[in-house]
C-alpha cells in the first residue's frame, strides 16, 4: 500500500460525503412535494390519479405488474430482435433460455450477463430494452424506499404513497436529467455514442481491425447512476470505450454510490431527524472502509506464488495496466457495495482474501451504500433487527425513529433477511452437488467453488457481477441464476412493503430518556456489529470452503 493510493481513497469518500447532501435534498424534494412540473398533464394522459394513496397491498401490486410487464416486454425485444430496426449487425433473436435470463436480470436491477453485448445484442435492443429498464429498475428500488421512509414518517395513516406517482417522479425528474448530464460528459471524454454498427481501423502492424461501436454513452450513465452495471461491450467498464480515462473512471465510481448515500439523507429529513439518516450512512462509511482496507492490502502485497519466482510488487493479474492496484481494488468495493456490478478488472484475479471482500459485500444485502433504494431499505431491515436487540438488553419496549417494534415487524423483517441466504446458499449447494452445475467454474477445488458461490451471491443480491471463470450460458444456470435474481428483488421488497404498511399506521412515541439513542456512535457501533454477526453467522461456513481455503492453498504454494 502506498501514501498515495490512501490519498486517492480518502478523496474519493470525501467527495461521496460532500455529493450526498445535494442528492439527499433533491430526492427529498420528490419525495415530498405535492406536486411538480408538468406532472399533471401527464397523469390526466395515463389516467392516473396523483392524490389516490395505495395501501401497502396496493403498492405492491403495482411494483409486481409494472415489473412483470417490462419484463414480458424485454423477453419480446430479445425474441424478436432479428425483425426488428436499429439492427446494424443483422443479429437474430436471442436463445430463449438467454433471452429469459436477460429479461429477469435487467428487470431487477441485476444485469447479470450471459452474452457479449457487441456480439449479441443490438442497438434497439441496447436502448429500447436494457437502458430503459435501467431507468425502471432503479426508479423501482427508490420508489419502494419511498415508501418505506413514509412508514417511518408517517403517523396513523393507512396509505404509503402511490407507486405511480413515486416512479414517475424518480424517472422524470432525477434519473433522465442527471443521466443525460453524465452521458454529454462520457461523450466530451471519449465514450462514443452512434447509431454505426462499427468502424474499421489499421493496426501497425498492418492488419485490418473492426471495432464495435454504438449508443453507448447513453446506456454507461444510467448504468452507473441506476446501480446497473450491464455493460455495452462484453468487458464492461475495462473497455476503453466504456471508460477512456482516470477521469471517467472516477465518475463511474461517484455515480455508483451518489444516490444511496444521498437516500440516508433524505431518510433523516422525512422523520424530522437529520442526524438519524448521517448515522445510518456512518456505518455504511465504516463497512466501506473496512472492506476498500482489507481489499488493497491483500492485492497490494501480491501474489505469494509470483513472489516465489522472484516477481515482485502487487497482484497485476487480470487488470487494466491504466487503472492498476489501488484504483481496480477501489473499484471491485464500490461496485459491490452498491448493486451495481460493473467492473473494470477480473473479479476472478483477485487474491482470495481481495475476491472475499466484494463476495461478502453482496451476501450482506448489499446495504453497505448500496444499490439506489435497495440499499436504504435493506439497512433499515437491520436498523429493526438492531433496536429489537437492543430493547431486549436494556429491557425496553423497542422503538425507532418514534415507532414501535413488535411482533408483525420483527417477523417481516427475518423474512426479509433470510430470503437472500436460502437463494444463495440453496442454489449454491444445488449447482455444486448436480454435474450441469459442476460443469460451470472453470477453476477446480475452492476456487471452483468460490466461482459458484460468488455467481449465485451476486444473482440474489442484484448485483450482476462474476468470477469470469464461471460459465454461466447454459440452460442449468440461466433457470437458476433467474431464479436467485427474481427472488432475491422481489422477496424482500414485499416483506418490505409490508413493514411500511404497519409502522405507517402507527401512532408516534416520543423518545424518552429510557429510549435507546439511535444517533451516536453507540449505535452505529451496534447497527454495524448487528449487520456482521449476522452475515458472518449465514456465509462463514461457505467462505472458509471457498475463498478462505483459496487463500491457505495460495499461501501454501499449492495450484490447482
Amino acid at each position: 500500500m502506498t501514501f498515495a493510493g490512501w490519498t486517492m481513497i480518502l478523496l474519493f469518500l470525501a467527495l461521496v460525503v460532500a455529493l450526498a447532501k445535494p442528492a439527499g435534498d433533491w430526492m427529498y424534494a420528490l419525495y415530498a412535494h405535492d406536486h411538480l412540473p408538468g406532472e399533471r398533464t401527464l397523469y390526466r394522459v395515463v389516467g392516473i390519479d396523483p392524490k389516490a394513496e395505495q395501501g401497502w397491498v396496493g403498492y405492491a401490486v403495482a411494483v409486481m405488474v409494472f415489473n412483470l410487464a417490462g419484463l414480458l416486454f424485454l423477453f419480446a425485444i430479445l425474441k424478436l430482435q432479428g425483425f426488428l430496426p436499429l439492427n446494424p449487425q443483422g443479429f437474430g433473436g436471442v436463445d430463449t433460455l438467454l433471452a429469459f435470463n436477460t429479461a429477469v436480470s435487467f428487470v431487477t436491477n441485476t444485469n447479470w450477463q450471459n452474452y457479449g453485448g457487441e456480439t449479441t445484442l443490438s442497438h434497439l435492443s441496447q436502448m429500447l430494452g436494457l437502458t430503459v429498464q435501467n431507468f425502471l429498475s432503479a426508479a423501482t428500488g427508490i420508489a419502494v424506499a419511498f415508501a418505506l421512509i413514509r412508514g417511518f414518517a408517517r403517523r396513523q395513516a393507512s396509505g404509503i404513497g402511490n407507486f405511480w406517482v413515486d416512479v414517475t417522479r424518480v424517472t422524470l425528474y432525477l434519473l433522465l436529467p442527471a443521466s443525460l448530464v453524465l452521458a454529454i460528459a462520457y461523450v466530451t471524454l471519449g465514450v462514443p455514442q452512434t447509431f454505426a454498427a462499427s468502424a474499421t481501423a489499421k493496426t501497425v502492424e498492418g492488419a485490418q481491425q473492426v471495432i464495435a461501436l454504438g449508443p453507448v454513452a447513453s446506456q454507461l450513465a444510467i448504468k452507473m447512476l441506476g446501480t446497473n452495471g450491464g455493460g455495452f461491450f462484453n468487458a464492461n467498464s475495462a473497455h476503453p470505450f466504456e471508460n477512456p480515462s482516470a477521469l471517467s473512471n472516477m465518475i463511474q465510481m461517484l455515480s455508483m454510490l451518489v444516490l444511496g448515500a444521498g437516500l440516508t439523507l433524505t431518510f433523516g429529513k422525512a422523520v424530522g431527524n437529520i442526524r438519524q439518516g448521517r448515522a445510518i450512512l456512518a456505518a455504511m462509511i465504516v463497512l466501506f472502509v473496512a472492506g476498500i482496507a482489507a481489499a488493497y492490502a491483500v492485492e497490494a502485497a501480491g501474489n505469494p506464488v509470483h513472489h516465489a519466482l522472484g516477481l515482485s510488487g502487487g497482484n497485476m493479474e487480470g487488470k487494466e495496466v491504466r487503472f492498476g492496484v489501488v484504483a481496480t481494488a477501489l473499484f471491485s468495493v464500490v461496485t459491490t457495495a452498491t448493486s451495481t456490478g460493473a467492473v473494470i478488472g477480473a473479479h476472478d484475479s483477485l487474491m482470495p482474501l481481495a475476491g472475499l471482500v466484494p463476495m461478502f459485500s453482496m451476501q450482506l444485502g448489499e446495504l453497505v451504500i448500496g444499490g439506489v433504494g435497495s440499499g436504504l431499505y435493506a439497512i433499515l431491515i437491520y436498523a429493526i433487527l438492531a433496536v429489537f436487540i437492543a430493547g431486549l438488553m436494556v429491557g425496553r419496549t423497542p422503538e425507532y425513529v418514534g415507532k414501535k417494534i413488535e411482533a408483525r415487524e420483527m417477523k417481516l423483517s427475518v423474512i426479509a433477511t433470510v430470503v437472500p441466504p436460502l437463494m444463495i446458499l440453496g442454489l449454491a449447494a444445488i449447482a455444486s452437488v448436480l454435474p450441469a452445475g459442476q460443469a460451470g467454474p472453470l477453476a477446480k477445488g475452492p476456487h471452483g467453488f468460490s466461482e459458484i458461490l460468488y455467481a449465485f451471491s451476486s444473482a440474489a443480491a442484484n448485483n450482476g457481477s462474476a468470477f469470469g471463470g464461471l460459465t454461466g450460458n447454459t440452460p442449468f444456470y440461466n433457470l437458476l441464476l433467474a431464479l436467485g435474481m427474481f427472488v432475491g428483488r422481489f422477496g424482500v421488497i414485499l416483506p418490505v412493503l409490508a413493514i411500511a404498511g404497519g409502522l405507517a399506521a402507527k401512532r408516534y412515541t416520543p423518545s424518552t430518556s429510557g429510549s435507546f439513542p439511535t444517533t451516536g456512535p453507540l449505535w452505529v457501533g451496534l447497527l454495524t456489529a448487528i449487520i456482521l454477526i449476522v452475515g458472518g453467522l449465514t456465509f462463514l461456513p461457505s467462505l472458509v470452503l471457498g475463498p478462505i481455503a483459496d487463500h491457505a492453498q495460495v499461501a501454501a504454494g499449492t495450484l490447482l
